[in-house]
């Protein structure tokens, strides 16, 4: 049952190196603003880091977004990432404004600083789900992939706060203001009781066109085991080009080496959520599924009629990949 002496939902508000608030909050905040009302309208909040002044930034998009409060950390030190002095510092926030849930995303900054929070503070971490409900109980359930991805878990947390990080790309943004008198509230970090034991020397930024085409592509083109050979993805290419899409594939198909594992799209890859989908040689294994069902649209081409795809698919052709896309790309 829940917890009395717990009440609300904490946000971690992860910011970019080039000083804006990463999508996967916003996500995760439409995401919260539901489970809130299933908890009876409790406070959906956040925490973030900021150098000096920089919260003023930031203000009108949580107000807008209906966050009701902002805990905000100040100091220069902030510009960079500290597993030491963020854990640190939400753990003691946490042990004072006691949140029911807290909701931190699987960025590669969010499962460094997750695991660190909730062993801290005694209690369970439910890591990269896809969904996040509230039971009968009033428990958050989380669920995720399991069993190399064979099943899918709803695992409950019997320690507060209950914690899970969700994967950037599962929960949509809710596109309408959500207009709320937000109260920001500056926290003090005691920093010279903190021992910092790791001290960033460079960051050397990778760009990887691939990934970030697929993070927004409308149209995203995906080859499985199915195309067999490195001519099968270099005729999914030209179809993409054809139809203006973005090139994904599954896990196999990157093992095999035919595509890098910047378009790798699944369990283990990306999560994506294009106007169309079109699946090409793929079987539509959960490992794979799981990272596009959220499409608008599925088109599956297999020349198998039993495959799984098709149990997804909005348009199911049953056919050889091959002869379809030389057939249209005549045209």
């Amino acid at each position: 049952m829940p917890n009395e002496n717990n009440s609300g939902i904490l946000i971690y508000a992860q910011l970019t190196r080039e000083c804006y608030v990463h999508t996967v909050f916003f996500e995760l905040l439409n995401k919260a603003k539901e489970l809130a009302q299933k908890l009876g309208g409790v406070d959906v909040n956040a925490v973030v880091f900021t150098v000096p002044g920089q919260i003023e930034c930031f203000k009108e998009a949580f107000r807008n977004m209906g966050v009701n409060k902002v805990y905000y950390y100040e100091n220069e030190i902030f510009k960079d990432y500290s597993t030491e002095y963020y854990s640190k510092l939400i753990v003691e926030l946490v042990k004072n404004t006691k949140p029911e849930i807290m909701l931190i995303g699987a960025t590669n900054q969010g499962r460094d600083l997750a695991p660190r929070v909730s062993g801290a503070l005694h209690t369970g971490l439910t890591a990269d789900c896809t969904g996040l409900d509230i039971n009968e109980k009033g428990l958050l359930a989380a669920t995720r992939p399991t069993f190399g991805g064979q099943l899918m878990a709803t695992i409950l947390c019997k320690n507060y706060p209950q914690m899970a990080t969700i994967r950037p790309n599962v929960f949509k943004v809710n596109p309408e203001n959500n207009y709320a008198e937000t109260e920001f509230i500056s926290c003090s970090a005691n920093l010279a009781e903190i021992k910092n034991r790791v001290k960033l020397k460079e960051f050397k930024k990778i760009i990887e066109n691939e990934i970030n085409e697929l993070d927004s592509a409308e149209i995203i083109v995906a080859g499985g085991k199915g195309l067999k050979n490195e001519k099968g993805f270099e005729l999914l290419k030209r179809f993409a080009d054809k139809i203006g899409g973005v090139i994904g594939a599954t896990r196999v198909a990157v093992e095999m080496g035919l595509a890098p594992v910047s378009a790798q799209i699944g369990q283990t890859g990306k999560t994506v959520h294009p106007k169309i989908y079109i699946a090409c040689g793929i079987s539509g294994a959960v490992q794979h599924t799981i990272g596009m069902e959220g499409s608008e649209h599925i088109i599956a081409i297999n020349n198998d009629e039993n495959a799984p795809i098709f149990d997804i698919a909005d348009t199911g052709i049953v056919g050889d990949f091959f002869e379809i896309a030389e057939e249209f790309l005549k045209g």
